[in-house]
């Protein structure tokens, strides 16, 4: 089917390559194609080349797509590989979501080199996210516990666990499945603990909005039920106009042809929180998200992300 070298374009961490590899995987079966079909295009985003602030303090979501989208305009590349959840909510003109892969276990992971759960921490323990929706939700859940910015990979925070900068962290489960990396999960957090980030643990293919060709590619690679949730999701974000300044947190859950979706907003000191729940056909997923978005702006949302 493909006669042209296939330009992959995806940041270079190691969970971004191994997301872009699993594309490249899915799409060689799909169409029976060698992996010489295929270039790995790494490029450097600004999320990349920030490591010394919380990314909340520089821009929020955006910082690790904007190059690389920069790229598909270009004509540099034919398809970009990005986690939906550090996707922005309106995409550039010109851009889609062409695909979007089997969604992996959407919890975080609670990982401690001294303690086997969340709610095993003594209090006073110091938490490490740089997470402002983690950090809500913990202080909401623990107001006892103290929390400390932590970045970087799983090994650098693995490494500050034995320094015992923190005596715990949270990663999401499905970054650390990925990377072959799920024997450091403590304890996976239940949903209804701690409600993840929009998006979470879904990948995107993303692509030039009247590539044929390329779309056709992709096709075989998306999945329905992940992009119905991811819908419902990414449009209860964009009603609460959400960044990663603002703790929310969203999830949809599909059965039959049934959506049910929670979401909910967050005061970053966890005091004030608005949740919302609504359940409504398949077919109306974003309109569902909308609604849930709509639902918490009326009842003190607003309120709460003006801040």
């Amino acid at each position: 089917m493909q006669e042209r070298l296939v330009r992959i374009g995806t940041r270079g961490s190691a969970l971004a390559l191994a997301q872009a590899h699993e594309v490249r995987s899915r799409l060689m079966a799909a169409h029976g194609l060698p992996e010489n079909a295929f270039e790995i295009v790494i490029i450097k985003t600004t999320g990349d080349m920030i490591l010394d602030r919380p990314l909340a303090e520089v821009g929020g979501k955006g910082l690790f797509t904007k190059e690389i989208e920069e790229a598909l305009f270009e004509d540099r590349i034919d398809l970009a590989v990005h986690s939906m959840k550090d996707m922005q909510t309106a995409l550039p003109d010109g851009l889609v979501i062409g695909a979007t892969l089997p969604r992996e276990d959407v919890r975080d992971a609670f990982i401690s080199l001294k303690h086997s759960s969340f709610e095993e921490l003594p209090e006073g323990a110091v938490i490490g996210t740089s997470s402002l929706r983690r950090q809500a939700q913990i202080k909401r859940i623990r107001p006892d516990l103290r929390i400390v910015g932590f970045r970087g990979n799983v090994q650098t925070r693995l490494t500050k666990l034995r320094d015992e900068v923190a005596e715990a962290t949270f990663l999401a489960c499905a970054g650390l499945r990925r990377l072959g990396l799920a024997n450091h999960i403590t304890a996976a957090v239940p949903t209804q603990a701690m409600l993840p980030a929009v998006a979470q643990g879904a990948i995107g293919i993303e692509i030039r909005e009247h590539d044929a060709q390329t779309a056709r590619l992709i096709a075989p690679l998306d999945d329905r039920t992940t992009s119905i949730c991811v819908a419902a999701e990414r449009a209860f974000l964009a009603t609460l106009e959400g960044s990663c300044r603002t703790p929310i947190a969203g999830l949809a859950r599909l059965e039959g042809e049934t959506l049910t979706f929670n979401g909910e907003t967050l005061s970053p000191d966890g005091r004030r929180h608005v949740a919302s729940t609504i359940s409504g056909p398949s077919a109306s997923a974003a309109d569902l998200g909308t609604t849930a978005g709509e639902d918490i702006l009326s009842r003190g949302g607003r309120e709460i992300l003006q801040g």
